[in-house]
């Protein structure tokens, strides 16, 4: 039998032409993919390619702070041999447990890219970026972690108005809260307060394609973890596109 013959070949860089993006999700979470997916697929040039870091669907600080040791070898796992635009770790509360500079650290030694941010790094930047100040704050977690993430805003010189949450521990659950809940919850309790952003935290909360329907109800500036991390890649990547339908801070 003769051997194959070799013919030539073009290899090019298209589904990434513009930005290669690379997303560590935890292993438990619903939502953060289908999210991602669905706004990143409508851009032209950028690819998200996703890993699983391990996790436990019980979300408490012990468990959060239990990924700090296995995040390095799962950043190792984002399409080795190939340099990424940004890197992004879904988890808001544990990139405060373990700590935002840890985590860029942790993933900047284990792959190659030009940008790393979290779900908290990308909520400050659209502070930041929407000049908010006063937070209506949603969560789906108990207590102990709803304070952390209370206390992360007050260091950085920003106040939690009022918080509100779902008190569910179990991640599996949390993934299957309704856009209508959310939806709900977040009119019946911030509507009459003096608030000027809201941030609905957690990954696991399916809330991006509300982002536009509840600023318009509320009059003020809103956005998700999903939502705020997918505008900060995009911007970290060098890409300034502009997107009417998708809320305040994407048209920034």
């Amino acid at each position: 039998m003769n051997d194959p013959m070799s013919v030539p070949y073009e290899a090019k860089n298209i589904i990434a032409s513009r930005a290669r993006m690379g997303l560590i999700a935890l292993a438990t979470d619903h939502v953060i993919e289908h999210e991602l997916n669905k706004f990143f697929n409508g851009v032209e040039g950028v690819q998200l390619y996703t890993t699983k870091v391990p996790m436990v669907p019980s979300v408490t600080t012990d468990t959060l702070k239990s990924m700090d040791n296995k995040l390095h070898q799962t950043a190792k796992t984002l399409l080795p041999g190939n340099k990424f635009s940004v890197v992004g770790y879904g988890c808001t509360s544990a990139s405060i447990v373990i700590g935002e500079d840890k985590v860029f650290q942790t993933i900047k030694t284990a792959c190659q890219t030009s940008s790393i941010t979290t779900p908290i790094t990308a909520c400050l930047a659209a502070l930041k970026t929407l000049r908010g100040k006063n937070i209506g704050l949603v969560t789906p977690y108990v207590g102990e972690v709803n304070s952390l993430i209370k206390r992360y805003f007050n260091a950085h010189n920003y106040t939690v108005t009022k918080s509100i949450t779902f008190s569910e521990i179990d991640d599996n659950r949390a993934g299957k809260i309704t856009p209508t809940s959310i939806s709900d919850a977040v009119m019946d309790q911030f509507s009459l307060e003096d608030i000027d952003f809201v941030f609905i935290s957690c990954t696991s909360l399916r809330a991006f394609e509300l982002v536009p329907i509840l600023e318009g109800k509320l009059q003020c500036n809103v956005t998700t973890s999903n939502h705020a991390l997918a505008w900060h890649m995009l911007r970290l990547s060098g890409i300034y596109d502009k997107y009417s339908d998708k809320g305040k801070l994407f048209r920034n």
